[in-house]
């Protein structure tokens, strides 16, 4: 059985191999300068390997879809480890802009978005409400103009890097909570918000908590219809639980386990000769490939216009599962030295610790499962005590 691509993207895989060789690493080796990064992504762009299903007019390289160029395109990219041009908020708001957007915020945003120009942060959760997003009470008020905005959000990923938010208001506060929701776009570096950083048990700041006080942004820049936000919503969603960025991160974080395994030593050989351990590698590995092929396959459907079904809702969770089954075998494989590693294996300890957040970000496993049995299975729903019959 033939499992390569054929001659003709061979010959196109040497392409994006020469591109990368002749863009990267940078002259003056500087792999961390946003300079450097955005020079190599507008070359790409340039040269149709990025960003290569949003239309020219708006930035992007325009091709004809493909997935065996994208899927060489990103496997080149990973093993260079080239910048993909994916910035977490800005991967969620072009593809939900180019859907619901105006023609005037299309022409204004996804370009320099694209670019890394734009740094987008997604502003939907709140304290008190995180599974229940639709309980968000951060309001928005039309006065003249503008948009005047009160609220808080939190667990707002890259926030005190971003220059943008995708944000989620309450504009209509007598309507049901579903139906009183609308999708801003708003400036985040202005007097009336404040972004303050969430320290993490890693000692990181990824997370943030947003502050708006009166803080304001342009009647125009609304998107879709007032108050009916939560159909947005959705889309955005929708790609952030989209199966091909997990299944790409999924597959590095596979190798890298591999890599583990042949370097940490048990017994005097190393880890991945313990049949338990090569077991359980090849179980993953199993999984892993039916995720990507099972992406492949949606991908496709996608392209051709043609319905996933509610396969789009299990990427996430299915993700979620493997990453925490390959953070306990790194954790199995290192055994006592797991919380006591230097330098490279450092990142299994925070990888750890982030396996078990992905149950709770981007929607709760058992949020998902919910979802999966009652809309795709067709199960009843839990009863509620004191709802009645």
């Amino acid at each position: 059985m033939e499992l390569g691509f054929g001659a003709e993207y061979d010959s196109f895989r040497q392409e994006v191999r020469d591109f990368i060789v002749a863009h990267w690493p940078p002259a003056d080796g500087d792999l961390k300068s946003r300079a450097n990064e955005r020079a190599f992504v507008v070359a790409a762009i340039e040269r149709g390997y990025m960003h290569r299903a949003i239309p020219r007019r708006f930035g992007g390289s325009e091709q004809e879809p493909d997935i065996a160029k994208a899927e060489i395109i990103r496997e080149e990219l990973t093993k260079a480890r080239a910048p993909a041009g994916r910035i977490p908020g800005n991967g969620l708001v072009v593809p939900t802009l180019l859907e619901w957007g105006t023609e005037e915020q299309k022409a204004r945003f996804i370009a320099p978005t694209l670019r890394g120009d734009i740094v987008w942060a997604q502003g939907f959760s709140e304290p008190n409400a995180g599974s229940d997003l639709a309980a968000l009470r951060t309001r928005a008020e039309l006065i003249g103009d503008k948009w005047i905005i009160n609220g808080q959000k939190i667990w707002t990923t890259h926030a005190h890097k971003a220059t943008h938010m995708f944000c989620l208001v309450r504009t209509e506060p007598d309507a049901p909570k579903h139906g009183g929701i609308s999708y801003l776009l708003v400036d985040i570096r202005q007097p009336g918000v404040t972004v303050r950083p969430l320290i993490q048990m890693t000692r990181q700041t990824e997370f943030n908590e947003v502050f708006f006080d009166n803080a304001e942004t342009p009647a125009d820049m609304l998107v879709g219809e007032r108050g009916k936000g939560w159909n947005v919503t959705r889309s955005t969603l929708k790609h952030e639980r989209s199966g091909i960025a997990t299944m790409t991160w999924s597959l590095s974080m596979f190798r890298d386990l591999v890599k583990l395994a042949k370097e940490v030593e048990r017994n005097g050989e190393p880890a991945i000769r313990d049949p338990r351990i090569r077991e359980e590698l090849a179980a993953i590995e199993g999984e892993l490939m039916s995720l990507t092929y099972s992406t492949y396959r949606a991908t496709s459907h996608d392209i051709h216009g043609r319905d996933i079904g509610w396969f789009q809702t299990m990427p996430k969770l299915y993700m979620t599962e493997l990453a925490g089954r390959i953070a306990k075998l790194a954790r199995d494989i290192v055994e006592d030295d797991f919380t006591d590693m230097g330098g490279a294996r450092l990142k299994w300890i925070e990888r750890f610790m982030i396996s078990l957040s992905m149950s709770i970000a981007g929607g709760t496993s058992n949020i998902q499962r919910n979802i999966i049995a009652e809309r795709s299975l067709g199960l009843p729903r839990d009863r509620v005590p004191g709802a009645g019959a």
